[in-house]
């Protein structure tokens, strides 16, 4: 019997919903270097970790809706982007730029 495999890709996801600080840094990482396509693509991968449809719930949006919103072309609202993050157990938070 040999050794249980897992994708890279769901040890990633399971790592989100073992670690929420991982997912928060992950989500900061892109913030900082990304463009808004690969915000909303990071946004939508800790969803899927999280379960679409619990964060759809959670966020008070239909999971059609939350897809829509979370696709490359997506643009949320403030008040959405905030419900998302809530339902996933984070938010939004500024931090002075170091000048240098």
């Amino acid at each position: 019997m040999g050794t249980p495999y897992i994708s890279h890709d769901e040890a990633t996801l399971e790592s989100f919903r073992n670690n929420p600080s991982f997912a928060a840094e992950y989500l900061n990482s892109v913030l900082e270097d990304g463009d808004q396509q690969e915000i909303m693509l990071a946004i939508r991968r800790l969803a899927d970790a999280f379960g679409m449809t619990e964060v759809a719930n959670a966020a008070g949006l239909n999971p059609k809706t939350l897809y829509r919103t979370l696709s490359p072309t997506g643009n949320p609202q403030l008040r959405s982007l905030q419900s998302i993050l809530g339902a996933m157990g984070m938010r939004l938070a500024v931090t002075p730029v170091v000048q240098q």
